[in-house]
């Protein structure tokens, strides 16, 4: 250890909890589970004074009022002049988070850093339909030491009009461009998208913080009965991302010299060797398509780059999963084969999705994983919008050979052709992508990206239920269709 340099950065201490109390009395709010999470994780490094040395406490933006929970946390835990950091939306924020976390340790910022969520939308949920009261901190009039990235807004207030300002809309209208671009039957298609949920299902019903660990086959995730009701075709339940649950965790990251003074076992370290980011057009109404993603491509060309490493080096990866397509997008862009194992929690369908917190709870495994197959190397991304916003990381529990190193790669990418959209257009066009969005009664609505002669994209839906069972069946893609002046689709 000697030769190390003191500034690397390293992993050294990782917690997850997953919270379902039996009696609602011992539900926990959201900051009481960060703090608990981020005591966890200092014992899991071996070196709970190492909570008193925090110069950073990071949190991931939840679905809470809290204006500052960082700076409970930081008092809680014994570090009240700790800086506090606040992200915005986005999925992206855990693995960002750690980017700039590594570079600010590497170039001497700082020392030690917590970077820390949770959301407790399961128990609040409960509480209020018995008519029963959770006490909650009240922490409105304070700010962070810092608002990490930038609040962007997801969708133009066009695509809403149109009916797309969900994931559960954008993501499946992604899955069927994959499906044309692969030159898929339906039921090719559905076959191959149980396949691959059925091994992240896998996963996570061996992973003790997964919060879904009941088994499911193929078919049993792809067809919607048994309360597995279809969302946006072709997504069941089961293919969406689960929301409806408590769960927190928590990193703790430090300088080699901040490890070594506080007496954390080298076993337990983990160390980042580059990170990556970039975004796709903030509209999906911009993007080249609908079924891969520059940004992604380049972010993790760079990383490759950066490492010396290949796709083919990776030993353990960890794909953000919030719905099937996201998958497919990133591994494609990254180059890895969808037979290979792309997730060590199950994914955010059975593992748990929560909110923005996900990749904190895929980096906490990850680092678990590399510490039993020392001297191996892993892949975590994350994603936050609609295939939008995106970070990626490399760790291993060796060293890496030069300093950490971080790049945002936004400019090679904004270099990359991108989509007119045309919110005026009404006319003769082409289908380019689809869903058929439903309620608990069935078929609700069709929405569609269409293409226009000029090449511009625009956006249509129709409640014909003619047409939303033959979207089902027959490939809309491709078809000429004639859109209205209020949006209305006919093919």
């Amino acid at each position: 250890m000697s030769t190390l340099d003191p500034r690397t950065p390293v992993i050294v201490g990782v917690a997850q909890r997953t919270h379902r109390p039996d009696d609602l009395a011992d539900a926990m709010e959201p900051v009481a589970l960060m703090q608990a999470v981020t005591v966890d994780a200092a014992d899991d490094a071996g070196a709970p004074s190492l909570l008193s040395s925090l110069d950073a406490v990071a949190v991931v933006y939840g679905a809470w009022r809290y204006s500052d929970p960082g700076r409970l946390i930081a008092k809680g835990v014994g570090s009240p002049d700790a800086t506090t950091l606040l992200s915005y939306h986005g999925g992206n924020t855990p693995q960002s988070y750690v980017n700039a976390m590594a570079s600010r340790i590497a170039n001497g910022d700082l020392d030690v850093a917590a970077i820390v969520g949770a959301e407790t939308i399961w128990s609040r949920r409960r509480i209020k339909r018995a008519g029963l009261e959770l006490t909650i901190t009240d922490q409105t009039d304070v700010e962070p030491t810092e608002r990490f990235q930038a609040d962007v807004r997801m969708s133009t207030e066009f695509e809403a009009s149109r009916g797309l300002d969900q994931p559960i809309n954008f993501y499946p209208v992604f899955e069927s461009a994959i499906r044309a671009a692969n030159g898929e039957t339906h039921d090719e298609h559905r076959a191959r998208l149980g396949k691959l949920w059925a091994g992240f299902n896998q996963v996570a019903a061996q992973n003790e913080h997964a919060w879904t660990r009941t088994e499911m086959t193929a078919e049993a995730i792809t067809s919607p009965d048994d309360g597995n009701r279809m969302v946006g075709y072709p997504y069941t339940k089961a293919m969406n991302s689960n929301w409806d649950l408590d769960q927190g965790a928590a990193l703790i990251m430090c300088s080699a010299a901040a490890a070594e003074a506080a007496g954390v076992p080298r076993d337990r370290w983990v160390f980042p060797h580059a990170g990556t980011d970039a975004h796709d057009t903030y509209a999906v109404s911009n993007r080249r398509d609908l079924h891969s993603s520059p940004a992604i491509a380049e972010a993790g060309r760079r990383l490759f780059e950066l490492t010396e490493l290949g796709p083919d080096q990776l030993d353990h990866v960890d794909i953000y999963s919030c719905f099937p397509s996201a998958v497919q997008i990133s591994s494609a862009a990254l180059g890895l084969s969808l037979d290979r194992q792309l997730t060590q929690t199950g994914g955010l369908t059975f593992a748990g999705g929560p909110l923005n917190n996900y990749v904190t709870h895929s980096i906490a495994t990850m680092v678990d994983t590399l510490r039993t197959d020392a001297g191996s190397v892993g892949l975590v991304t994350a994603n936050g919008g609609y295939i939008t916003k995106h970070a990626l990381g490399i760790y291993s529990t060796e060293p890496p050979t030069k300093p950490f190193q971080h790049d945002d790669v936004q400019e090679a990418v904004d270099a990359i052709e991108t989509t007119d959209l045309d919110e005026s257009f009404a006319g003769e066009g082409v289908v380019e992508a689809y869903t058929v969005m439903h309620d608990r009664d069935g078929a609700e609505k069709l929405l569609a990206a269409v293409r226009t002669p000029a090449g511009a994209r625009t956006w249509a839906n129709s409640t014909d239920e003619a047409l939303m069972s033959e979207a089902m069946i027959t490939e809309l893609i491709g078809q000429s269709a004639h859109v209205d002046a209020d949006g209305v689709l006919t093919v």
